[in-house]
């Protein structure tokens, strides 16, 4: 492996960060909602699978008294 010298280093990084697209305000917007709505949507899906095997376990735990 070639060894680079600390500013040719330095160069190279900095044309390849001018390579880079960056998002938009308004793409990092959205994305950033679909985030939440996605993480709600989950999150509420797992409470109520939760909330349907706790209710399971508590039934068949009855059953057992």
């Amino acid at each position: 492996m070639a060894r680079v010298s600390p500013g040719e280093f330095i160069r190279q990084v900095r044309a390849e960060t001018a390579k880079v697209v960056w998002p938009t305000t308004r793409e990092t917007m959205m994305t950033t909602l679909m985030v939440v709505i996605m993480t709600t949507v989950l999150g509420l899906f797992f409470l109520g699978l939760d909330s349907a095997f706790s209710a399971i376990v508590q039934q068949l735990l009855k059953l057992l008294d």
